[in-house]
């Protein structure tokens, strides 16, 4: 719910914007801009947690295949076995039978008695023999029935192992772009690393974070030379690197903000202010396209230290500059599926 308000403080502050300093077509445009910024932030992140979703819902799958598979094994080394016993018991009562006839032409001329039991003996037998027949006729089609399931699966397994790889490979690529995006970063700001900057990479994301020291005086939204010199030298790897899509986020404190003459009225309008004046120094004097650009505020909602201690408020007093590999081929391969 708060995060919602965002898109309004931002039209709010557009809105001001627009009415002191353009002419309303140009304002409009603004807005509509301004819009399709949000909306477009708003589907990297989605279409972010559809990958992550998708790559787990594909790992649950293979890992169901896979037990199946090992299932489907168990079950014909047991129909073989149960198969190779039925074909010796056959071949037993075979050799049996084989005995039983040739007692029966010996004693055909001998006690009739004796010769009854004997061909009822074999009758015995014969019976036997045809069941066991059957038995094994219905073992031999388990048999095909659990193999053909077998290479279903198995066909099954390896198509999806195939689009693991493919997948997996496009990943490790976006992962090799954001990390040599990182070190470019990096090498470009080593000056000011550690020193109220630091570059980090998470989630396939690379993230630049500049203190408040680094880059604004305290309740205030210029930044002073230092700031700019940091963000001039990002901005000569921003322009090297135009698929990359940029948004600057502005976070203050949990102490309200407290207006005086100014045309800002809380730490929202703060946040989105210092986000949309970074937004205006990366541009300027730049050959950066505009449209990958997204500002937005978070005010004091989104802090990396919870405390309220006077070290945690500094941590949280921050603007953090989000830089984004282009995922389109990724796309394009989960939608092949």
């Amino acid at each position: 719910m708060k995060r919602n308000l965002i898109p309004v403080i931002a039209s709010v502050l557009v809105s001001l914007l627009a009415i002191s300093c353009v002419p309303g077509k140009k304002y409009k445009t603004l807005q509509d801009t301004s819009r399709q910024y949000m909306d477009e932030r708003d589907q990297f992140k989605t279409d972010n947690i559809s990958l992550e979703m998708a790559n787990r819902e594909l790992e649950a799958r293979m890992a169901v295949l896979e037990k199946q598979v090992g299932t489907i094994k168990e079950d014909i080394a047991k129909a073989q076995g149960e198969r190779d016993k039925a074909v010796d018991e056959f071949n037993r009562i075979s050799s049996k039978y084989t005995e039983l006839q040739n007692a029966q032409e010996d004693l055909v001329r001998g006690n009739v008695k004796e010769t009854q039991a004997l061909i009822a003996e074999l009758q015995s037998a014969q019976k036997s023999l045809q069941e066991k027949e059957d038995i094994m006729r219905q073992l031999e089609q388990t048999l095909d029935s659990k193999k053909s399931s077998l290479d279903e699966l198995t066909f099954e397994l390896e198509k999806r192992n195939a689009r693991l790889v493919e997948l997996q490979k496009i990943l490790d690529a976006q992962k090799k772009i954001a990390q040599d995006l990182k070190n470019k970063v990096s090498e470009a700001l080593l000056g000011f690393e550690n020193n109220g900057l630091t570059v980090t990479n998470k989630n396939g994301k690379v993230y630049v974070s500049l203190d408040e020291k680094l880059l604004f005086k305290s309740a205030s939204w210029d930044i002073d030379a230092n700031g700019k010199a940091a963000l001039k030298k990002l901005a000569g790897v921003l322009e090297k690197n135009p698929d990359i899509q940029i948004t600057i986020e502005g976070h203050t404190d949990d102490v309200p903000y407290k207006p005086t003459a100014s045309e800002l009225k809380d730490n929202w309008d703060l946040s989105v202010k210092r986000a949309t004046t970074v937004v205006r120094v990366l541009l300027e004097g730049s050959k950066i396209d505009p449209e990958r650009l997204t500002a937005a505020g978070h005010s004091e909602y989104m802090p990396v230290d919870s405390r309220t201690t006077a070290d945690a408020r500094q941590k949280n007093r921050r603007t953090e500059i989000v830089l984004t590999p282009d995922l389109t081929e990724l796309y394009k391969l989960i939608n092949k599926y």
